[in-house]
């Protein structure tokens, strides 16, 4: 006890005091104690009344009509939403929330997937001595401790390169960097190190060499954000919470109190999917609608001020080979004054973010001036040797931060990140602002704030230390005996592992067998990327209601790679329409909605446009006439154009089987003019983009490359040179 107590004392001081006294070791003994603690004093005496079986969509749309009154309903599925439910429910209030569209759609599942306490935030606390912006940083820091611990499938530390090119800026970033450890105190996940020239290039090999002095490495933690933002919503259904996904808030409901002034107490709801109206009512509404929460109250009062401003933020997704498999990279002053981080996530590469103000949208889309802002600064710092190409962008989104903003500010770089709860005078309470990283002490806030208003009868908030679904039951080595008790991949088991923690063999238990040797169970549904179909059937267990949740939220496909999506969305909306009964029309609206969000929102359109929009042919006479000659092994009837056909005849005189609907589609990113066949322009302007790094990884351009090789090594070899000798 009196130890507890003198470690209380000197924690004010902060983490370095209570190192320097009592030691390293004895600091991370008290660090688990601490959290076991924490873990023990955040699940005693709660029930989980859906421990066994999440209650179905149609069941949870039956309680909200259904309840005579909730004590809360919070309107936005987002992570502060979604976190305002969990704290709800565990102080035993009776819960419910609504969202328009899906778990995570807006921006919860569009950010930079760090988990973080924010370096550059902490450089102006210190610069400009704002203590608001150090006590945001504080308890940033705290909450990443916290989010890495309740959810260790979905989160883990990840070390962050900075490199430096002027010898003053290495004290200067390593002492910021080292405050940056020292606010962190006990809940610093490792200690920031500096490294050498050479040991910067071993670790990081494609960093650009010139003028390199060395580099300071530190610690933020990374996540699948989309899947954590699930994985809170269904704990807070697993504790009894009503989640309603696809539901809308029509209008707010309103009653008159005794002095006779008028009381939000509820609101009017619509199923998106059916249509169908039905009334929630609660005696507290909280807003928690992030770029929305404008909307909302004015909802509540049409007079009311704007308390956000909208910035939206375009990320980019790269090939994995752009950046070491476990290490990231900020760049701390690009062209703009913005910070560019360069991050490894689900073996593909993130870059990002830009920060420009906009207008508030359910569908934000990355614009090309955006992506190639992007591709110019990450050029910047890597090596000559790396072609950062235009065609090798896979995937890009745009997010739309709700940042709390004063109307007299001119820019969003310099709006505090920080977050404020507000309570209109009907008695709705508003939480706007914050970041992804805080969302749990926000939602404590909230519910604190609400609890006093309105008078209800709660205890003190119980989810620090609380464990997330699937994260009770992860073990580092739990993907080793999902492959040796179902028979999966490694690859596939770690992934299930990764996305669902403990809950992964029930997703196995769905699997169904290949008929192979090898993997026994597990059919993926695009090659290269370790989803499985069992996946999709898990996924409606979790509220998917459509395509799009499949590819975008449960999996995380389109923000990875929008061809491999497209190519898995068949198959997909296959499984769904057969477990949820969908029509030949509703699979054909499925199919088209899904494209449509691959093609504006996950940046398909910019990708597929690089070559409509290359109306020059820029090559030499040589290369002309070398990809003329190669287009003609095709054509051989000089017609100007080939076709399936064509290709197809070139291949099985090398023995290359290829199906003919694959072919078609081969041929169709390059058919400009959607003609059924692909002309010489059109093939001249294919590599002409495939030069300049606008394409790349284009299907016909590498079939007919490899077939023409195979062509001429099957040619006679001339004799001339040697005399014709035998």
């Amino acid at each position: 006890m009196a130890f507890r107590k003198a470690l209380k004392r000197t924690a004010i001081v902060g983490g370095g005091a209570v190192a320097a006294i009592f030691g390293l070791s004895q600091l991370v003994e008290y660090r688990k104690t601490q959290l076991r603690l924490a873990h023990v004093a955040a699940e005693a005496a709660l029930k989980v009344p859906f421990a066994d079986e999440l209650p179905s969509r149609a069941a949870q749309l039956g309680a909200l009509q259904n309840t005579e009154e909730f004590d809360i309903l919070i309107v936005g599925g987002g992570a502060t939403g979604a976190g305002c439910a969990l704290d709800a429910v565990t102080r035993n209030l009776k819960t419910a929330l609504v969202e328009r569209n899906d778990f995570s759609a807006g921006t919860s599942s569009r950010s930079t997937k760090l988990i973080h306490g924010g370096v550059r935030y902490l450089q102006k606390a210190i610069m400009k001595l704002d203590y608001e912006q150090y006590m945001m940083v504080k308890e940033a820091l705290h909450e990443r401790a916290n989010l890495l611990e309740v959810a260790p499938h979905l989160s883990a530390p990840l070390p962050i390169m900075l490199p430096v090119y002027k010898w003053w800026q290495l004290p200067y970033y390593w002492a910021g960097i080292k405050m940056y450890d020292l606010v962190a105190g006990i809940q610093c996940l490792k200690s920031s190190y500096v490294l050498s020239k050479s040991k910067a290039l071993e670790l990081f090999p494609m960093l650009k060499k010139d003028k390199l002095v060395g580099a300071i490495v530190y610690y933020d933690g990374q996540h699948n954000d989309a899947r954590m933002n699930l994985a809170i919503a269904i704990s807070a259904a697993r504790y009894g919470a009503v989640m309603g996904n696809y539901t809308e808030v029509v209008n707010l409901l309103k009653k008159k109190d005794e002095g006779g002034q008028e009381k939000v107490c509820g609101a009017r709801c619509r199923d998106v999917l059916t249509g169908q109206e039905f009334d929630v009512r609660a005696k507290c509404v909280i807003n928690a609608t992030g770029p929305f929460t404008d909307s909302l109250r004015k909802m509540d009062d049409d007079q009311t001020q704007n308390i956000c401003q909208p910035s939206a933020g375009v990320h980019i997704v790269i090939p994995g080979y752009y950046s070491p498999d476990n290490m990231g990279l900020l760049d701390p002053a690009t062209s703009d004054g913005r910070v560019i981080f360069f991050l490894p996530w689900e073996k593909m590469t993130i870059a990002g973010t830009t920060d420009t103000p906009t207008s508030v949208t359910a569908h934000p889309l990355p614009t090309e001036n955006d992506i190639n802002f992007i591709l110019s600064e990450v050029r910047n710092y890597l090596s000559p040797d790396v072609e950062v190409r235009r065609g090798d962008v896979l995937a890009a989104w745009s997010g739309i931060r709700p940042l709390v903003t004063d109307p007299a500010s001119k820019d969003t770089q310099s709006i505090c990140r920080n977050h404020i709860v507000n309570i209109s005078p009907s008695g709705m309470v508003t939480i706007a602002g914050g970041k992804w990283t805080t969302y749990r002490s926000m939602a404590e806030e909230t519910l604190d704030a609400a609890v006093r208003f309105h008078s209800l009868e709660a205890t003190p908030a119980k989810t620090v230390g609380l464990m997330l679904e699937g994260g009770r039951d992860w073990t580092p080595t739990l993907y080793i005996r999902l492959v040796q008790d179902y028979g999966l991949e490694q690859e596939v088991a770690q992934h299930l592992a990764s996305t669902y923690g403990g809950k992964a063999f029930e997703v196995a238990k769905m699997a169904q067998v290949t008929g192979q040797r090898w993997p026994i169970v597990g059919k993926r549904l695009v090659s290269e990327f370790p989803y499985i179909e069992s996946e999709v059937l898990y996924a409606m267990k979790e509220y998917a209601c459509t395509a799009i949740d499949v590819i975008a939220r449960r999996t995380r496909l389109g923000f990875l790679n929008v061809q491999a999506a497209d190519e898995a969305l068949p198959r997909i909306v296959e499984i769904m329409a057969k477990q949820l009964g969908w029509s030949n029309d509703r699979k054909t609206e499925e199919l088209e909605a899904a494209r449509k969000f691959l093609y504006y929102e996950m940046g398909y359109r910019s990708r597929s446009e690089q070559l409509t929009k290359t109306s020059e042919i820029n090559l030499d006479y040589q290369e002309v006439i070398r990809y003329k000659k190669r287009f003609h092994k095709f054509d051989k009837d000089n017609k100007g154009f080939i076709t399936t056909v064509d290709v197809q005849t070139v291949l099985q005189s090398i023995n290359v089987q290829i199906d003919e609907n694959a072919l078609h589609d081969i041929l169709n990113e390059v058919d400009l003019n959607k003609n059924g066949q692909v002309e010489i322009d059109e093939f001249l302007q294919l590599m002409s983009a495939v030069k300049k790094g606008q394409v790349s990884d284009s299907r016909l351009a590498i079939l007919l490359k490899t077939a023409e090789e195979s062509l001429d090594q099957r040619e006679p070899v001339s004799v001339d040179r040697s005399g014709g000798g035998v």
